[in-house]
């Protein structure tokens, strides 16, 4: 695919091109929890973990008979559970990498991403809504767990002024979550 900025500017279209890094899918994997069924879990579940330690260290330090696998354990599942989006993103980046340079082109009729080993094509409809963070655009499937999101890094717009651009085509094609 031949993508040209000055046709392509008059035609409604924004391109980006970027080399992604693992930041750009930690931020959209921490992101999808504000709004997935696991993140939704994990807001209660963080809190009951750190409750339930609390109250066995103070079992523990008032010299009673602390729980010692809670004590250890605990902690360290919940630093597990605060950097899975991290530990996640590595591994989307191993893939990642192998394509080399993203091109990514976007319009009203959806986006079309280029790289060197692969092209594809997401029409609006499988990625129906995104997120906005100050460095990413990031769309994401319906699905209850929105298993599925394309990253868009506004460092990829070759003038800033794109960046309003595309987010005017993202707000009247997609639903901002």
């Amino acid at each position: 695919m031949v993508m040209n900025m000055g046709r392509d500017a008059e035609q409604g279209v924004v391109e980006l091109a970027y080399q992604p890094v693992v930041g750009d899918y930690a931020v959209a994997l921490r992101e999808r929890r504000r709004f997935n069924r696991a993140g939704r879990i994990q807001k209660v579940a963080l809190p009951l973990i750190a409750l339930a330690w609390a109250l066995d260290l103070e079992v523990a330090v008032g010299g009673g008979d602390g729980n010692l696998f809670l004590l250890i354990w605990a902690p360290l599942f919940a630093v597990l559970l605060l950097g899975q989006p991290w530990l996640q993103a590595r591994q989307v980046m191993k893939a990642a990498t192998r394509n080399g340079a993203f091109r990514a082109a976007v319009s009203d009729a959806g986006l079309t991403v280029v790289t060197e080993h692969s092209s594809t094509s997401v029409g609006f409809a499988a990625q129906p809504r995104y997120r906005e963070t100050k460095d990413l655009f990031v769309l994401y499937s319906d699905d209850k767990n929105a298993t599925c999101f394309t990253v868009l890094p506004k460092r990829g717009v070759a003038d800033p002024a794109d960046v309003d651009r595309l987010r005017g085509i993202l707000d009247r094609n997609l639903t901002r979550v």
